[in-house]
């Protein structure tokens, strides 16, 4: 039996939850940035080409957050070229499926124009910045935009929708805990946590 549509139930879930209710972030400096000290720490010990593509990566996405520029697929594809060393990262042409086929995350031809809009609500006022970056990060782990690696490119947009507002974060190793699309309490204790590791200064 084929699984239900998990790309479908987020969209609902992220409709209904109340993201008005996320802390209120402090852009106060970090001792120090927490991507790039998990990709030189544990992400190199495992792994030091991954660790020096993801800080190529990072580092283009940093730029991208300094020049405001605008935060759609080709800029996602930009870093995704970084992070998997590949010369082309379309957007993928089949479903898509995580956690041992668990979720699957259907593909309709409104798929990535739904992607494109919800890109954009994550640069914009409407919500506070630690919702709309929990919610980008869970857009891109359900839309699962890529054939590959779509782990790292949430957690790598989560970190640049904060860098456009000049906030760092100290550490980022509690935000990768296993998400479920279906999940709107863990959805807004995403937002919460954020907030949490903004007010850590070690």
């Amino acid at each position: 039996m084929t699984a239900a549509d998990s790309l479908s139930i987020w969209l609902r879930v992220r409709r209904d939850i109340d993201w008005h209710r996320a802390p209120v972030l402090q852009r106060v400096p970090p001792a120090s940035d927490g991507f790039r000290a998990w990709c030189e720490g544990p992400v190199h010990r495992r792994d030091p080409v991954r660790a020096k593509r993801l800080l190529a990566a990072h580092t283009l996405s940093r730029a991208d957050a300094a020049r405001r520029a605008p935060l759609d697929f080709a800029r996602l594809a930009a870093w995704q070229r970084e992070i998997l060393g590949e010369a082309e990262v379309p957007f993928r042409a089949n479903d898509a499926y995580a956690k041992g086929g668990r979720e699957r995350y259907g593909l309709t031809p409104r798929t990535r124009a739904d992607f494109t809009a919800c890109l954009g609500e994550a640069t914009g006022p409407e919500v506070p910045l630690a919702a709309r970056a929990a919610r980008v990060y869970l857009d891109v782990a359900f839309f699962h935009p890529f054939a590959d690696g779509n782990a790292r490119a949430a957690l790598l947009t989560l970190v640049h929708v904060l860098a456009r507002e000049d906030i760092v974060l100290p550490e980022v190793g509690p935000l990768q805990t296993t998400r479920y699309a279906d999940d709107p309490v863990g959805a807004a204790d995403l937002a919460t946590l954020i907030g949490v590791l903004n007010r850590r200064r070690s």
